[in-house]
This record gives C-alpha cells, sequence and structure tokens, in this order.
C-alpha cells in the first residue's frame, strides 16, 4: 500500500474512532474497568476499624504495635488489543470484511484508552506472533498501531488462539485489560483462556459474517478455505448438509460464550452488518 493512501486510510480511521471515543466510550470505558487494580501505597499505624487483613505482620512485629497496609487504585491501566490477522478474517459480504470491524472496534478501543492517560499495547496473531508493540502512551502511538493494523501482511493464513493468549501471559507481568478480537472459528483454546483470565481483565469479541450462520441454497458452490488455501465444491441445495453446517456454527457460538464466562471473562459478538458501537457500550454500562 502506497504511503498516501496509507495515511488517508488511518487519517479517517481516526477521524470516525477518535470522535466515538470521544463523545461515546471515554466515560464509560474508565468506569467500566476502573478500581481493576489496587496498588500498595504505605504503612501507617492501625486504626480502630481497619480491617485486620490488611495488617503488615513484619512490620508489626519490627515496632511491637501493629501497623496497616494502605492501597490505593490504580489511576493508569493498561490495555492490551490481540487481534487475529489470520486469512479468515479477509471474509465479508454486505457491509464490511470482518477485518475492517476487527481494525475499526480496536481503534476506538485504542482512542478511548489514549483520552483516559492509559497505556496500549498490540498483538497481531495467526497461529504465531505475527507483532508485538508493547504498551505506551500517546496520540502517536495510538496511530502506529492503527497502521499496522490496516497495512500488517501475516506470514501465516492460520490461527492458533493458545499462542497469542500464552504470548500475552509471558510478556504482560503486571495485570491488563485485554481485548481478545477474533473470528473465534479456532478451537481448543480453553486451557490458555483459563490461565489468562486469572491474571488479566479479560474480554472476547467476536467478528463474524451473517453468511457464517448459515449457508443459503445455491446449488453447486466452489467454496475457498482462506486459511487452508483449499477450494472445495459444496451442494447448498442438500438439507442435510446446509443443517449440520448450521448446527456447528451454533456450537461454534456457544463454544465462545461458554469458554468465556465459565473462566470470569467477558464477551461481545458483533456481526459485520451490525453497530459494534451499540455492542461496546452496553458492554461498558453493563460492566460500569
Amino acid at each position: 500500500m502506497e504511503t498516501k493512501e496509507l495515511l488517508k486510510k488511518v487519517r479517517k480511521i481516526e477521524i470516525k474512532t477518535r470522535r466515538l471515543s470521544n463523545n461515546i466510550f471515554g466515560g464509560e470505558y474508565h468506569s467500566a474497568f476502573k478500581g481493576r487494580g489496587m496498588t500498595f501505597s504505605e504503612v501507617r499505624s492501625y486504626q480502630f476499624g481497619d480491617d485486620v487483613r490488611t495488617i503488615d505482620w513484619n512490620v508489626t512485629a519490627r515496632y511491637n504495635e501493629p501497623f496497616v497496609k494502605v492501597f490505593e487504585e490504580e489511576r493508569e491501566l493498561t490495555l492490551m488489543l490481540i487481534v487475529d490477522v489470520s486469512s479468515s478474517a479477509l471474509f465479508g459480504t454486505d457491509s464490511a470484511l470482518k477485518k475492517n470491524i476487527l481494525t475499526e472496534i480496536s481503534a476506538t478501543l485504542a482512542f478511548s484508552a489514549l483520552q483516559n492517560n492509559d497505556k496500549v499495547g498490540l498483538i497481531l496473531f495467526s497461529d504465531q506472533i505475527e507483532l508485538y508493540i508493547p504498551p505506551s502512551k500517546g496520540k502517536t502511538h495510538v496511530l502506529r498501531i492503527i497502521r499496522e493494523l490496516i497495512e500488517f501482511k501475516p506470514l501465516s493464513k492460520k490461527t492458533d488462539i493458545n499462542s497469542a493468549l500464552e504470548f500475552l501471559n509471558r510478556v504482560m507481568k503486571k495485570k491488563s485489560i485485554a481485548f481478545l478480537l477474533s473470528d473465534f472459528i479456532s478451537s481448543d483454546y480453553e486451557k490458555s483462556l483459563k490461565i489468562v483470565s486469572k491474571k488479566h481483565d479479560l474480554t472476547g469479541i467476536k467478528v463474524y459474517d451473517k453468511l457464517e450462520e448459515f449457508i443459503p441454497n445455491l446449488g453447486l458452490v466452489q467454496m475457498f478455505d482462506q486459511e487452508l488455501g483449499e477450494i472445495k465444491l459444496i451442494d447448498t441445495s442438500s438439507s442435510k448438509i446446509r443443517k449440520n453446517y448450521k448446527n456447528q456454527m451454533s456450537l461454534n457460538f456457544k463454544k465462545f460464550n461458554d469458554v468465556f464466562t465459565r473462566n470470569g471473562a467477558g464477551t461481545i459478538s458483533c456481526r459485520t452488518d451490525e453497530s459494534y458501537i451499540k455492542k461496546l457500550l452496553n458492554y461498558f454500562k453493563n460492566r460500569g
């Protein structure tokens, strides 16, 4: 992509998503996640009414009188965007490719963090870690993240959510607000998710196309598997094939919700022809 064209795309996304984050999501984002982390501030003498669980026994023993630990709310959050860049994200029918929606949602979240003076980091993954941008602050940093979301060309076409979650746990030593954005067609990621959700405040955002929910009756159709690079001839006039596909996708949706909910993580599902603005806003309000 030429530099001029890239800058034009970045600017277009910046204008749209920054307006959303400033006018709508800024306050909602902050109220949804504030107070999620507490940091040690100081020790002071025990006062009547203090929670005995906060007593610092080492200091108490040293001075022979009770002291308690004082904690304060972490004002600065770290937002981590973990975004699927495998080839299945290049699918889309009516409104937009899944990749475009993943980019816009990520940009909106990044600008919301920027508005609250929080750090933002980015992990792009396929079946390997394609790119890692460590968390930092500032508009220039956020614009770099958006540029990578738009123009990055992954080395692999396949997906492995486990590798992304394991990498997050390795590089982020402190608790973060983590958004995992994918179509979640990949399976068997619960073990890694369980570990990550204990350490980080995790939300899964599933982006999908309406034609991934069912197959219309169009007779014999050539279908291309983006990740495997294979073309298959499918008889969509077969009610059995259409039913099996629909059941499989329903199970995929159920698994996504069940796995995240079971491990104390949040979920958002957004179809490419739906408003992700409403979905994000409702999610933030319900958490706040």
